[in-house]
């Protein structure tokens, strides 16, 4: 067979969530982009939960979505049940999430994929990554990427790779003692890039994640569970999408519970468990445990919530929320006919396990990019990550900077104190993660100022600079900010006094009188009032859209410990300013402790922040390191 070589720009391999946005962030900044698969049908699947967002991840999706990302639209077109998480506590952690068809939602985005300008879509398996020797601006000895290698033979030449390959790697599913060397929902798993990564010297890691039941929806009861409906109003996801247009009806979803029985049955056939056999070898998720692993560690508990969730509009299937499991399938049975409501249940697809090869996530730069293999990226679970939103960030970031590089520019780096993807990130290559890395809102320090409300106007700007970002569409938002500010100035420099008038007004919603003039802006602080219920004494008012008016609320209630945690972001970016030079020897700094020693050369940080962030690293290492590159006049 005669050599056959593609010429591109970048190749992408996976199509699942983070290789999407990869692939679309090249594409739609100009370059010549190839989406490489095992299955044009798994582009854009959704394997387990049949959702997007939910606490913290709402904040990532909204925020890729103000980059320029894809997810948030097609979740807005596709979605069957909305919902605002957290709403009785702060706007901190308000979270948006909603329910999918899932089959529309892959349809959805392959549509957008294949009709996607410089963008081809191949169906093959990547077998082999090519590289050549080269060396890097400090004259060190690197890899270089110049292309790669699918299963017919056939060569791809191309100056990028970013590696989306999801839970495929050397996959196989576990279902008591069946076990079948596939991915997800059985598509064909990729048995040879592992190998080849291996070669090139990057470090492998085994984890394993798992899914639940699906079940046939007319075999359940409903009236023993308890109904749970979506939000009145729905909020979208995405900043271009207009509320008004998606206002429709929901389909509603239900809350069961396990109970003693579901346990006992749990208890007598953990031996044919392959988590409990040691049949497994890839550590699963701290914060999505199968029901094994809750039954086990979590004794005291008499029961354990099971959401039932429809799976989308045109099917009957049902999915059993937090009842994931890798039992046999006798055991499935008669472990889900014991909770109210499915004792009737038919599975039409059992629960698994699944493991898969995934790499260490300290070898890469804080740009996604592998430390010693110029060229070639990584984004999503390959990265030690779960879930469709951390797979989808870093999948975006990775393609913008697959393109900087490519373009001789700049990387897009994310600080922590400036988005959830950062935060994200700085973990995944700061901390090492021995199980899969799942976002919550407490592993953000400055989440007040990090909300999901505000992700447009903290994330607009670098969208627009990188080029995903319509000038139109960043017009929008700084209009908005302005609005946003005219209408603080307003309420703060708008006074009312303390005329019957008034003091009734405050009576009324059950607040304190008046004993002289203050500004409404200084009304609105108290916990009982409200811009909206403000318009009764504001005759001044003009109508301004709810987005403006919600960060008007938020900004002004909030604004003694907003104005705190900006005083914290600037000690912080203090840290971030001091740089490390890329080369520095660290054995030079004889100061340093032995353990700090080894991890700053292990992870080489590239700021003293950074630094500070890695586990082994004291604060006494810190002060000796500022004091060395003070001397040495690196800062």
């Amino acid at each position: 067979m005669p050599e056959i070589r593609e010429q591109s720009d970048v190749c992408v391999v996976g199509a699942g969530h983070a290789g999407c946005e990869a692939a679309l962030a090249c594409a739609r900044l100009g370059l010549e982009t190839v989406l490489f698969t095992v299955s044009v049908d798994s582009i854009a699947l959704m394997p387990c939960n049949p959702n997007i967002g939910g606490s913290s991840k709402g904040h990532l999706v909204r925020e890729l979505d103000a980059l320029g990302g894809e997810m948030g639209k097609v979740i807005d077109q596709t979605f069957i049940q909305s919902k605002m998480l957290n709403q009785s506590k702060g706007p901190a952690v308000h979270s948006l999430r909603a329910q999918a068809d899932k089959a529309d939602y892959t349809r959805k985005m392959r549509q957008v994929i294949e009709n996607q300008e410089h963008l081809t879509v191949k169906q093959a398996e990547v077998c082999e990554l090519l590289t050549e020797d080269n060396q890097d601006k400090n004259g060190a000895a690197e890899k270089k990427i110049t292309g790669l290698k699918i299963a017919t033979g056939i060569i791809y030449e191309c100056k990028a790779v970013i590696l989306c390959t999801g839970t495929y790697l050397n996959a196989r599913c576990l279902c008591g003692e069946s076990i079948t060397y596939t991915g997800p929902n059985g598509l064909q798993a990729a048995t040879h890039l592992t190998d080849s990564l291996k070669n090139l010297g990057i470090e492998m890691r085994r984890f394993k994640t798992g899914t639940p039941a699906r079940m046939d929806g007319r075999s359940l009861d409903y009236d023993k569970m308890e109904i749970q409906k979506g939000d009145e109003r729905i909020v979208p996801f995405s900043f271009s999408t207009d509320p008004e247009e998606i206002q429709r009806e929901q389909v509603p979803c239900y809350l069961t519970y396990t109970n003693e029985e579901t346990h006992k049955i749990i208890r007598e056939n953990l031996d044919r468990s392959p988590i409990y056999a040691g049949v497994i070898e890839g550590t699963g998720p701290r914060y999505c445990p199968s029901i094994e692993d809750k039954v086990v560690k979590f004794a005291d508990k008499n029961r354990h919530q099971v959401f039932i969730e429809p799976e989308g509009l045109h099917t009957n299937e049902m999915y059993v929320g937090g009842m994931s499991s890798s039992l046999p399938e006798d055991v499935q049975i008669a472990m889900y006919r014991t909770v109210p409501g499915l004792e009737h249940c038919r599975i039409v697809r059992n629960a698994y396990a699944i493991e898969y090869d995934c790499i260490n996530s300290i070898q890469l730069k804080s740009s996604l990019e592998f430390k010693k293999i110029k060229g070639l990226f990584s984004g999503g679970q390959l990265n030690g990550s779960s879930g469709y939103e951390e797979a989808a960030a870093q999948g975006l970031i990775a393609g913008i900077n697959a393109a900087m590089e490519i373009k001789g520019k700049e990387p897009l780096i994310m600080d922590r104190s400036e988005s959830y993807i950062g935060v994200l990130i700085d973990d995944l290559v700061t901390k090492e993660t021995f199980e899969p890395y799942r976002m919550m809102t407490s592993r953000a320090e400055y989440r007040l100022l990090l909300r999901q409300d505000n992700a447009d106007l903290r994330l607009r700007k670098k969208g627009y600079e990188t080029g995903l970002i319509s000038e139109e569409e960043y017009r929008k938002v700084y209009e908005k900010e302005k609005s946003i500010q005219r209408e603080i100035e307003r309420l703060k420099h708008t006074m009312v006094g303390a005329c019957m008038e008034h003091q009734k007004f405050l009576e009324k919603y059950g607040s304190a009188r008046l004993r002289t003039g203050t500004s409404l802006a200084e009304l609105m602080c108290r916990p009982e009032l409200s811009y909206e219920l403000l318009k009764e004494i504001d005759p001044d008012r003009k109508p301004l859209p709810l987005d403006v008016i919600e960060q008007v609320e938020i900004e002004i209630k909030y604004e003694g410990y907003i104005a705190r945690q900006h005083r914290q972001v600037e000690q912080h970016k203090k840290m971030e300013y001091k740089k490390i030079p890329e080369q520095l020897n660290y054995d030079e700094i004889k100061s340093l402790r032995i353990e700090a020693r080894q991890k700053l050369k292990i992870y080489r940080p590239v700021s003293v922040g950074q630094a500070s962030r890695i586990s082994g690293v004291s604060p006494a290492d810190i002060s000796v390191l500022l004091v060395y590159l003070e001397q040495e006049k690196h800062i």
